[in-house]
């Protein structure tokens, strides 16, 4: 199994690593079948930009360094830009993932989808395009799993 050279950047040096007390927004999403838990934590301000994002997670090197690289995407993003994140972005922001590890970049997207989803039920707001994330993310939950060749 290859890694690209910025998976191991991110597997290594991870960034973002760590926990944001009284979050704004905390998503926790986890993958039985491979044992990767995720947590995502938001610190929004009233405009609804992330001006920081931690994140905490319990898995492979690839879980890790889909966790540091989504982090980095959205950092100082708007909401509504943090919600546009996919695992396939960030895939091809990772230059890619070996396909048996592909549900790390899911689990990183819903992570930030779980977390965003969090902050609007404690804001009593709703976001346009979120839906209430599961617990538990399956491979057959999410189409785009097979990594191009």
């Amino acid at each position: 199994m290859q890694y690209s050279a910025k998976v191991m950047d991110h597997f290594t040096n991870p960034r973002n690593v760590g926990e944001i007390e009284d979050a704004s927004g905390v998503g926790t999403v986890g993958n039985a079948k491979c044992g990767d838990i995720m947590r995502v934590y938001l610190d929004i301000d009233d405009d609804g930009f992330i001006k920081d994002v931690k994140f905490k997670t319990f898995g492979c090197g690839a879980a890790v360094a889909t966790s540091s690289m989504a982090t980095e995407l959205i950092k100082g993003k708007h909401i509504n830009e943090a919600l546009k994140l996919t695992n396939r972005s960030v895939m091809d922001a990772l230059d890619g993932l070996p396909s048996i590890k592909v549900h790390c970049s899911v689990l990183a997207e819903e992570a930030v989808r779980a977390a965003l989803w969090d902050y609007a039920e404690k804001k009593g707001i709703s976001i346009d395009g979120l839906e209430k994330p599961a617990d538990d993310i399956h491979d057959s939950h999410h189409e785009d799993l097979q990594e191009e060749d």
